[in-house]
């Protein structure tokens, strides 16, 4: 079995899991040492476990109860879960998801009917990265948690709502947990820097504030990478005087490299693409760029952007401004033609532009209630007028018959005729909108409508 917590239980009630591994193991990260073993020490996440959140109130009323913990990386999700078996005295075990499967889910039900009937004590099963396990798998705890034989914590990453099965949703209360904020881990830095014990203290180092923020900032909202780049910046700290500095210097040179957080294909990734297109809908350029430079850096293929691009070309700047979509798959084959970081300039080019152009969603509308009309009109006939009639037969029968040819009508407009089955109502799914280049459309067809169509050659329609 993967959980650590699998093996006997020792004197005072503890599984192996929440055995204390000596504060000197000089193989255990500094993220590792450092998680705080009370609740006192945990450090952000205010919104769930501040005085009166819910969370708290609950562990401090006894009402243990499965929860699902989603966040960010590094946010102190497995740590949470720790804390709360331990402040719930309840036996502890933990399953990755990457690596446990249904025979593990059962090796640990086993061990909790134990724990449960020969001691009293409750089991809460841990649960890293829930999002990985399928349905079938999930479905698996769903009896025990039912029964109270398991008490579920899962974790994730990801948003429960796509990955994880209503059923266990619905027997488990979901905390979201945030990035940690500068300050935050700016804390979490002293804390290590100053235990004797478990973090850096008897090492004597000395950093100024500056570098320590900068440190912070380099985190990313991450307590694990935060300490996990402090570490390394020790290891690099000028020695002297019985003392030993880490400069800014160093820190920038530990912090080099680091992306900002994007999950390809998650979370992360639509939070952001959203975020993009509803700033260039907003007509707002500089979010739009800030954006669009975000994801590049999260490593986004510009490909992807590019094609994204094009469709907020079509949805939302429409005919108000055609020579956004042309322009918008001119700089996707400029990004063909010439890769990085010419091409990407290209792209930002286009969403500028379309930030910047009036905004119509009037087709994007129009196609779907046209759409909506198809579904709940059926199959309609064409009418007989419209049908073409390439046979003799066809002709007897009366297709085309009393079709008016616009070419031949005053404006090459057939005043009063009907294009829709003679079953329906009258439409007017496209309804321009009084922007950019729909202003014209609108008053031509306005202008048509109202039997004024202009006969004069080379007159707009």
């Amino acid at each position: 079995m993967t959980s650590r917590g699998s093996g006997s239980s020792r004197a005072g009630g503890q599984s192996d899991f929440l055995r204390e591994i000596p504060a000197d193991d000089g193989l255990r990260p500094l993220a590792d040492r450092m998680r705080p073993r009370t609740l006192d020490e945990y450090v952000g996440q205010e919104q769930v476990l501040g005085p009166g959140k819910p969370l708290r109130t609950a562990l401090e009323r006894g009402q243990l109860h499965s929860l699902i913990l989603w966040g960010p990386p590094g946010t102190g999700k497995t740590t949470l879960a720790r804390l709360i078996a331990r402040h719930a005295d309840a036996e502890f075990m933990q399953l990755s998801a990457v690596m446990a499967g249904v025979k593990d889910i059962r090796a640990a039900v086993d061990r909790a009917q134990t724990v449960r009937a020969e001691r009293g004590r409750r089991t809460i099963l841990f649960l890293d990265e829930v999002h990985r396990f399928n349905k079938a798998q999930q479905d698996t705890f769903l009896p025990y948690v039912e029964d109270g034989t398991l008490t579920f914590i899962g974790a994730t990453t990801e948003n429960p709502s796509f990955e994880v099965i209503s059923a266990l949703l619905s027997r488990a209360r979901v905390y979201v947990l945030r990035s940690l904020e500068v300050d935050d881990i700016v804390k979490l830095l002293r804390r290590a820097l100053e235990d004797p014990e478990r973090g850096l203290g008897q090492r004597h180092l000395d950093i100024d504030d500056a570098a320590l923020v900068a440190l912070a900032h380099g985190g990313d909202g991450d307590g694990r990478r935060a300490l996990g780049m402090l570490e390394l910046a020790a290891d690099l700290a000028h020695e002297g005087d019985g003392r030993a500095t880490i400069t800014i210097e160093q820190v920038r040179e530990v912090a080099t490299g680091g992306r900002r957080r994007f999950d390809k294909g998650g979370e992360q990734f639509y939070d952001q693409i959203s975020a993009l297109h509803k700033a260039v809908r907003g007509t707002d350029p500089d979010g739009a760029l800030y954006w669009f430079a975000r994801m590049l850096d999260g490593g986004c293929d510009p490909h992807y952007l590019a094609r994204r691009i094009v469709r907020m070309a079509i949805e939302d700047i429409g005919l108000a401004d055609p020579r956004g979509q042309q322009l918008a798959l001119d700089a996707w084959a400029t990004y063909e033609r010439l890769g990085s970081p010419e091409g990407e300039l290209a792209i930002a080019n286009a969403l500028v532009y379309l930030a910047v152009a009036p905004k119509s969603n009037a087709v994007y509308v129009a196609y779907g209630e046209a759409q909506a009309d198809v579904q709940e009109f059926g199959t309609l006939d064409v009418p007989l007028r419209l049908r073409n009639a390439p046979t003799k037969l066809m002709k007897e029968l009366d297709y085309g018959k009393g079709y008016r040819y616009a070419h031949d009508e005053p404006g090459a407009f057939a005043q009063g005729e009907r294009y829709l089955p003679d079953e329906m109502p009258d439409r007017r799914y496209y309804r321009p909108v009084p922007r950019g280049l729909e202003i014209k459309i609108g008053e031509a067809l306005e202008r048509l409508r109202g039997g004024k169509a202009k006969t004069d050659p080379g007159d707009d329609a």
